[in-house]
């Protein structure tokens, strides 16, 4: 039986699942589920104060403390009261001047703010301008660069690329075809400095170039395979010794849809003469300022990252090598790049950035 000083405990239904719930939820503060399950068990008939301090292992001043907050508040009584403290500094309108000022104004002596030297400006601390700004997801250092299309027939060439990525037609192989010209081979002028535990890798500032050369690929949209070929120039000449790579080197009764740029290379005569003789090869082309269009660029950027970027060529033989190699171990584990948006999506898109660039224009 309870001691005659132990406040009686009576939980309403409501009450109760929601101490219950306080428990069982993953989320809930460690303090409030144990303050839930110490009223929880004074809510048992002839549960004693000391009989609860033992089974949770608190003292009886604590369970003393949360059967007399929850008696006379309820489940409001469970939280922490308020701190008391220095009052507020900063200001909502400190706050405000911050955000207002980095958005609409610039200084005297540059394009965009500091935090030292806004806080100069608005009589704060630098520390506070840069909380504010992370607050709020404000970066005026960083600038990003922006590409919009002026090709007129930009609506009708996105349909076209992205229905053939969605919805391929059958007996066919889409293709993504590009260029990668000017890959310089290159060689820095002192050995590498290998990994080592708590350094990271070492090279020289400057190298040695030895010369360039230019990889044409053809990437299977479905397969995630890849057709490759490296030539010393980048011509219609080269790009038609590619076309017959490309042919020779898929099933000749599939119709091949070559998704490609609008390179003069492209549409040559001789390019032109070639797509006559070769009636089932059909080229779609991408809209201008819209490589992004193109999977095979995601190929690229993977190439340039794992293979090129961190290469040491002595030779443009030795760059060779290393793209063939490269190609190799994409085709034995091919990973086909996925298309998800749709072509109403990307317009879209298109429409909001440039109805958000023609309103902070004006």
């Amino acid at each position: 039986m309870a001691r005659p000083f132990a406040v009686p405990i009576t939980l309403s239904d409501a009450d109760r699942a929601t101490l219950v719930g306080w428990t069982r939820r993953q989320k809930t503060a460690q303090a409030l589920a144990l303050r839930a399950r110490l009223v929880l068990a004074a809510a048992e008939p002839g549960t004693t104060n000391t009989a609860i301090a033992r089974r949770f292992g608190v003292t009886m001043m604590t369970v003393t403390k949360w059967r007399t907050r929850f008696a006379a508040r309820g489940l409001p009584g469970l939280h922490d009261e308020a701190r008391p403290g220095a009052a507020r500094t900063v200001t909502d309108a400190h706050v405000e001047r911050v955000i207002t000022t980095t958005l609409e104004q610039a200084p005297a002596d540059g394009t965009h703010w500091s935090t030292r030297g806004l806080a100069r400006q608005l009589g704060l601390s630098q520390s506070a301008v840069s909380r504010i700004w992370r607050a709020f997801g404000q970066q005026p250092h960083r600038s990003a660069a922006f590409k919009l299309s002026r090709d007129p027939l930009f609506v009708d060439k996105v349909r076209d690329v992205v229905g053939l990525y969605l919805d391929p037609p059958e007996r066919a192989l889409v293709l993504c075809v590009d260029e990668k010209p000017q890959i310089q081979a290159t060689e820095g002028t002192a050995p590498v400095v290998p990994l080592a535990p708590g350094r990271p890798e070492q090279r020289s500032h400057d190298y040695v170039r030895h010369g360039t050369r230019d990889l044409f690929a053809a990437l299977d949209v479905k397969a995630g395979t890849v057709i490759g070929e490296v030539h010393a120039r980048h011509r219609s000449e080269e790009f038609r010794h590619f076309l017959d790579t490309v042919d020779a080197n898929t099933p000749p009764e599939l119709e091949l849809h070559l998704i490609l740029d609008n390179a003069s290379t492209h549409k040559t005569p001789l390019i032109h003469r070639w797509l006559v003789a070769h009636p089932r090869v059909r080229l779609h082309f991408t809209p201008t300022s819209a490589s992004w269009l193109n999977l095979v660029e995601c190929w690229f950027s993977l190439l340039q990252r794992r293979e090129l970027a961190r290469g040491q060529f002595r030779s443009t033989d030795a760059l060779e090598e290393a793209i063939t190699r490269y190609i190799a171990a994409t085709n034995t584990a091919p990973k086909p790049f996925g298309w998800t948006k749709t072509a109403d999506e990307i317009l879209a898109s298109v429409a909001r950035y440039c109805q958000r660039i023609t309103d902070s224009h004006h």
